[in-house]
C-alpha cells in the first residue's frame, strides 16, 4: 500500500529522453544517462542542439527530483512509518551524493561551452548566472557534510512530529493543543500552553544538541567554499543577487520602526480589552472580548469544501486548479500524530502538479494556511507549459507573493466559512497577524545573522542573544516565571533548523502581498491579471521584474513600509 495520498500521476509531458521506467534505489540505474549527457556535450556544435541539451538534462533533473519530493511526502506524512523514514534516507545518503558532482560536471561543461554564445542573453541570462553561483560553490568536500545536514533536518522533524501531551485524558499533538489558547477560560488557555511549554523544554537539550551539529556543519561547508562565515556563503548560495546582508539589516530597522509600535499599540488594546495588568503568553491567540473561538469547520471535508466556494468566488481558473488537486489527492490537510509539524507546499516536477501538506485543526489560522499554500500551487500550475525545467521555480522571495497574496485575496470571501460578522471579525484577525508577523521576521532572521557571524558561540550565549532580540520586537509580553521557555521559544521555528536563511524572504513578500491587495482594493480584476502574469513567469527573470510583472515593487526599505503599515492599521480599525 502507497503511503502517499494520491496515486500514480504521470508525466506532464511524454519522456523522450528517458526510458519510462528508472532504477531509483540504485546509482547504477542512474548514472547512465548523466554518461549520455555528458558524451553529447562533447559533439553539441549549434546552439540548437545545446538548447535540446538543456530540455533532456532538465527532464532528467525533473523526474530524479519528483522522486525525490515522492520521498519527502511520504515521510513527512508518516515520520513513525520506518519504510517511509528508510526510503527518504536512502534517497538523502546514497542517491543525492552521487548527484551533485554529475550535476556540477554538467553545469560546468555548459557554462564552458563555445555554442552557449549562440543562446539567447534574455532567455537564458537569469539561468546563466545561478548555474555560475552553484559553480563557483561547488566542492566535493561539502557533499557528504550536506548530506548528514539533511539526516539531521530529518531527525529534527521526526523529533517535532513525535511530541505529544496527555491534556485532560487526551493524548494531543502539539499542534491540536493550539486550540485551547483560543478559549475564553483563562486558566484552561494557561493549562494548555504550560503543559506544552513543559513538553518542549523537556526535549531542550534534545533540540540544543541537534542544532550544534547544524552549526558546525555549515561553519565548515562556508569555510570549504572559501568563505568566513555561512551568512556569507548562504547569501551567495540562496541566489540573492539583488539585496545584501546590510539590506536584510536596514529591514529589521525598518521594522522596529515602522510596525513594532502598531504590534505595541494593538497588544495595549488587547490588554485592555482583556481586563489584564499585563500581557501573558497564553493570552495572545484568545478573542480579546472574550468571545468563544472562531470554529471555521470540524472536519477536513468541510475546509476543502468552503475553500473551494472562496474560489469559486475569486476567478474561475484558480477554482479549477483547486477542484483537479482535490481530485487527484493532492491534499493531505489534517493533523495526526506521526505527522511532521508545519505547512507546506511540494512540487512534482515531472509530473508538474502541486502537492498540500498541513495540519488542520480546525482553526481559523488554518483557512490562512490553506489560502497560502494555494497561492505556491497556483504558482506551480501557471509554469506548467514551461519547458525549461529551471524556470519553473520562481525566488523564493517572490513565491511567497503568490502564497500570502492569496491569503490577501482569498480573504476577501471568509463567508464561506463564517456568517458576516465572523467573517470580519477573521478578516481582523488576519491583519493583527500581519502585524505580529514582520517583527517575529526580523527576530528570526536577526538570529540567524548573529548565529552565524559568531560561529564560535555557546548556547548561553545564543539564549541571550535570542532574549535581546526578544526585548527589541517581542512587543509587552510578561514572561514572568517562564523565561527559560522565552529563551528556547526559536525550537519551535522549523525554518532555523532546516533552511537557514529561508525565512526573511517572508517580510519581503509580504510587502508585496499587501501591494497586491492595495491594487485589487481598486481594481480586482486587473490585480488578479497581473498577479497571474508575474505568477507565469516561474523564474525566468530577475526578482525586480518579477514583482513589477505583478503590480508591485520590490523594496522593503522604511518608506516602503511605512503606508503599508499604516494601511493595515486603519483597515484593521475599519474592522472592529
Amino acid at each position: 500500500m502507497s503511503l502517499l495520498p494520491f496515486g500514480d500521476l504521470p508525466p506532464h509531458r511524454a519522456r523522450r529522453f528517458l526510458p519510462s521506467t528508472v532504477a531509483w534505489n540504485e546509482w547504477s540505474g542512474l548514472e547512465p544517462f548523466f554518461d549520455q549527457l555528458d558524451g553529447r556535450l562533447a559533439t553539441v556544435q549549434t546552439s540548437a542542439e545545446l538548447e535540446q541539451w538543456l530540455l533532456d538534462w532538465g527532464e532528467l533533473s525533473a523526474a530524479i527530483n519528483e522522486e525525490g519530493s515522492r520521498r519527502y511526502i511520504a515521510m513527512t506524512c508518516h515520520t513513525d512509518h520506518p519504510e517511509a523514514e528508510k526510503d527518504y534516507l536512502h534517497f538523502v545518503e546514497h542517491i543525492e551524493p552521487q548527484l551533485k558532482p554529475r550535476q556540477f560536471r554538467l553545469e560546468r561543461g555548459y557554462l564552458e561551452h563555445p555554442s552557449r554564445a549562440g543562446l539567447s542573453r534574455e532567455r537564458y541570462g537569469v539561468f546563466d548566472r545561478q548555474t555560475a553561483v552553484h559553480v563557483q560553490l561547488y566542492r566535493d568536500e561539502n557533499v557528504p557534510l550536506e548530506t548528514e545536514e539533511a539526516r539531521l533536518g530529518q531527525q529534527y522533524q521526526k523529533l517535532s512530529g513525535s511530541l505529544t501531551v496527555s491534556f485532560r485524558g487526551e493524548e494531543k499533538t502539539l499542534v491540536q493543543m493550539g486550540r485551547y489558547l483560543e478559549e475564553p477560560d483563562r486558566a484552561l488557555r494557561q493549562e494548555a500552553w504550560e503543559m506544552v511549554a513543559k513538553r518542549r523544554l523537556a526535549e531542550r537539550d534534545s533540540f540544543e544538541n541537534q542544532f550544534d551539529q547544524l552549526l558546525k556543519l555549515r561553519h565548515q561547508i562556508a569555510r570549504n567554499a572559501g568563505f568566513n562565515n555561512y551568512r556569507d556563503y548562504s547569501f551567495k548560495a540562496r541566489g540573492r543577487f539583488d539585496y545584501t546582508p546590510e539590506d536584510c539589516e536596514a529591514f529589521h530597522d525598518a521594522i522596529a520602526m515602522e510596525v513594532v509600535p502598531v504590534l505595541r499599540e494593538l497588544q495595549a488594546e488587547r490588554r485592555a480589552q482583556l481586563r489584564l495588568p499585563t500581557l501573558r503568553p497564553w493570552d495572545l491567540a484568545v478573542d480579546p472580548l472574550n468571545r468563544a473561538p472562531l470554529r471555521p469547520f470540524d472536519k477536513v471535508d468541510r475546509l476543502v469544501v468552503s475553500s473551494q466556494k472562496i474560489f469559486d468566488q475569486l476567478d474561475p481558473e484558480l477554482a479549477g486548479q483547486f477542484r483537479q488537486m482535490h481530485e487527484l489527492g493532492l491534499l493531505d490537510l489534517d493533523n495526526r500524530k506521526g505527522k511532521a509539524p508545519g505547512g507546506y507546499q511540494s512540487s512534482l516536477p515531472e509530473a508538474r502538479l502541486p502537492f498540500i501538506f498541513m495540519n488542520a485543526v480546525g482553526q481559523q489560522r488554518d483557512v490562512e494556511t490553506i489560502l497560502h499554500e494555494a497561492g505556491h500551487a497556483f504558482h506551480t500550475l501557471a509554469t506548467r507549459e514551461e519547458d525549461f525545467y529551471p524556470y519553473r521555480d520562481a525566488p523564493i522571495e517572490f513565491c511567497e507573493v503568490a502564497s500570502m497574496g492569496m491569503e490577501l485575496l482569498g480573504g476577501e470571501f471568509l463567508e464561506s466559512f463564517y456568517g458576516p460578522g465572523e467573517a470580519r471579525r477573521a478578516r481582523r484577525d488576519h491583519l493583527e497577524g500581519i502585524v505580529e508577523t514582520f517583527p517575529w521576521i526580523a527576530t528570526v532572521d536577526a538570529f540567524q545573522h548573529w548565529i552565524y557571524t559568531h560561529p564560535d558561540h555557546s548556547p548561553a550565549e545564543r539564549a541571550m542573544a535570542w532574549n535581546q532580540l526578544m526585548d527589541r520586537f517581542g512587543g509587552d509580553v510578561d514572561w514572568t516565571g517562564w523565561e527559560e521557555a522565552r529563551s528556547y521559544s526559536w525550537h519551535r521555528q522549523l525554518h532555523v533548523f532546516l533552511y537557514p536563511f529561508y525565512y526573511v524572504e517572508y517580510g519581503m513578500a509580504q510587502i508585496g502581498a499587501l501591494q497586491l491587495w492595495q491594487n485589487a482594493r481598486r481594481d480586482r480584476a486587473d490585480a488578479l491579471r497581473a498577479y497571474k502574469r508575474g505568477l507565469s513567469l516561474g523564474g525566468s527573470k530577475p526578482l525586480p521584474d518579477l514583482f513589477e510583472a505583478a503590480g508591485c515593487r520590490f523594496a522593503f526599505d522604511a518608506a516602503t513600509l511605512k503606508p503599508l503599515a499604516e494601511m493595515v492599521r486603519r483597515e484593521w480599525r475599519a474592522l472592529a
